[in-house]
């Protein structure tokens, strides 16, 4: 029965993941493009593609949780029944989507600091040749 949550717990938390990349694929392609550039754009979305994945999977697969599912010498291991899956299946979509949270909340940080300060260089340049900054 610990192979099957833990199968499962796998596939929900990947799903998840997915899900959340695909969701903020378009933003994230937008962010990257004002930032780096479009050509080097679609790579760093990738790249942020492939870190969500890792985080969220990492994040909502807890095996340290699930192996008071596993019997040891001493202690018999917990019954896995219906409400403990669900509880597990719950808790890996919302340890998935907290730790995706923690994530895009330092990338958008990183990305507006960024931002700012391309603004500041371009108003910056823009007076020195003599133009209004938009």
């Amino acid at each position: 029965m610990f192979y099957a949550i833990l199968l499962v717990t796998l596939a929900v938390a990947l799903v998840t993941s997915i899900l959340v990349v695909r969701f903020f694929n378009e933003a994230v392609k937008k962010i990257l493009s004002r930032i780096v550039g479009d050509d080097l754009a679609e790579a760093w979305r990738k790249y942020m593609s492939f870190a969500i994945v890792v985080v969220g999977v990492s994040g909502g697969v807890r095996i340290w949780d699930l192996e008071k599912f596993v019997p040891n010498g001493r202690e018999s291991a917990l019954e896995l029944n219906g409400v403990r899956w669900t509880i597990q299946i719950y808790r890996t979509v919302i340890d998935t989507l907290s730790q995706i949270a923690w994530v895009m909340l330092l990338f958008f940080l990183c990305t507006m600091v960024a931002y700012v300060i391309m603004r500041a260089v371009e108003a910056r340049a823009s007076e020195r040749n003599g133009k209004a900054p938009e």
